[in-house]
């Protein structure tokens, strides 16, 4: 029947017919840049690096902005927020692309390594948040193979639809790149966080006996109601919903003198034994209230000192109150909070004045910032080399630069006389991992800092 009809069909509608046959391979499903279509992508997760992390992919703020971005707006100027997708160029800004078991998002920013791949499938990075917990987000996320629906500009495109919570924020997933986290005054967690560096907060509220939970790293009320006892019994003036470098160095100083007893045995009155009469003129000396020689005798200026002592604390009246001149065990106890108070105040500032140094080193580019192995190259390697040269490991001629065999070497051998790796074959041997990176900063601040103590401030 079909035939029939084909045979009898007007001459018109056949030259029609045939024009529609020779357009229509143009205009198939999929090939129109409007019309929506299935892609293979390799997709991972970045962030935002803020200061003040405990950690960073690539060892250092600055060094993670090179790898992520400044992290506030995307390429096309809007500003980021979570499920963004940095795509190829051939993506235009506003297209959609659905992934199962993620979500649909849009293209809005680049990517240097944002490509197009050999096999056919394309690169797609998420922006997955700010700070530690973007971090841990996207470090937890990985590489993902997915096949997705694209609907570019144009198509009827689905709502976006992505959900933060679904991606989990191990702060475990940090830990092997926590350069900072023995660094308590370049940490800043602030209230509502879930962070490693809120977790070490919590451990150093624990350690000066403020905190009695396990540490969760959440920065919820009870780590607020914590600080906030910690400022207050040492008069520190700053808020609790946030750990200042302040306020850091004060509870890095408590937590090291923790359980450090006052050096008097016994009662100091007329006739006590010559040593703890000395340690009471001598933390009293240190305290404001002595003036006169250590010598261990009990005279009348060591009387009125502790008296006036005890009138400063509450503890007595006058002169002839019971215990008045004396150090019992209520006076013992009061010398003893507030000799701990004044070393930790002591610490505290040299702290401060440490990460001063610190910081200063930061804003000249004299301090090394960044993970470096073979292949790197630049000003950070040449820093690198310098700092080899100063401790014997590098050839002071050699240096370019470059992280090739030589640096590796040299790497290597530092890295075998401080104990970080026992030979060649250990994970990381050769190359600035984390304790690496560590060590090397803490020793060049060390270095600074008593560059600075011997000859100022200029000298740096």
């Amino acid at each position: 029947m079909w035939g029939n009809m084909h045979t009898k069909t007007p001459l018109h509608i056949r030259v029609i017919v045939a024009l529609v046959a020779l357009i229509a391979p143009y205009n198939v499903v999929g090939t129109d840049p409007t019309s929506p279509r299935t892609q293979e992508f390799v997709v991972t997760a970045y962030y935002s690096p803020k200061p003040g992390q405990c950690c960073y992919v690539r060892g250092g703020l600055v060094a993670d902005k090179v790898l992520n971005g400044e992290g506030h707006t995307a390429a096309d100027g809007t500003a980021v927020y979570p499920g963004m997708l940095a795509a190829p160029p051939a993506y235009g800004f506003g297209t959609r692309v659905n992934l199962p078991g993620i979500g649909t998002l849009t293209v809005h920013d680049r990517g240097g390594a944002i490509q197009e791949l050999d096999g056919g499938a394309h690169r797609l990075d998420i922006w997955v948040g700010e700070g530690e917990e973007g971090l841990a987000r996207a470090l937890a996320f990985g590489v993902q193979r997915v096949t997705g629906r694209v609907y570019p500009v144009g198509s009827r495109q689905p709502h976006n639809d992505f959900d933060l919570a679904r991606l989990p924020s191990p702060q475990q997933r940090l830990v092997p790149f926590g350069v900072q986290t023995e660094n308590l005054l370049a940490l800043s967690p602030a209230l509502g966080d879930r962070t490693l560096s809120a977790s070490i907060l919590q451990d150093h509220l624990r350690n000066a006996g403020y905190f009695s939970r396990n540490s969760s790293g959440h920065f919820g009320q009870e780590t607020r109601e914590a600080l906030a006892a910690f400022l207050q019994d040492y008069s520190i003036d700053e808020p609790s919903d946030r750990l200042t470098e302040r306020t850091a160095a004060f509870l890095l100083a408590a937590t090291k003198r923790r359980g450090e007893d006052l050096p008097i045995r016994g009662d100091v009155a007329q006739g006590s034994e010559g040593q703890s009469v000395s340690s009471a003129q001598r933390i009293l000396r240190f305290l404001g209230y002595y003036n006169g020689r250590t010598d261990g005798a009990y005279s009348l200026a060591l009387l009125q000192s502790i008296l006036r002592f005890q009138q400063d604390h509450g503890l007595v009246g006058t002169a002839l109150d019971p215990g008045a001149g004396r150090i019992g065990p209520l006076t013992r106890a009061s010398l003893e909070r507030s000799w701990n108070r004044a070393l930790i105040a002591q610490r505290a500032e040299k702290y401060l004045a440490v990460r001063e140094v610190e910081k200063v080193m930061d804003r000249r580019g004299t301090a090394i910032d960044t993970f470096l192995a073979v292949g790197h190259a630049g000003p950070r390697v040449r820093l690198l080399q310098h700092l080899l040269v100063e401790r014997g490991y590098f050839p002071g001629e050699k240096i370019n630069g470059n992280f090739g065999a030589l640096t590796e070497q040299a790497v290597l051998q530092y890295q075998i006389a401080r104990g970080i790796v026992r030979g060649a074959g250990d994970v990381g041997a050769g190359s600035v991992g984390p304790e690496t990176l560590r060590t090397l900063q803490r020793e060049e601040l060390s270095e600074a800092y008593r560059v600075v103590r011997a000859q100022g401030w200029k000298a740096l």
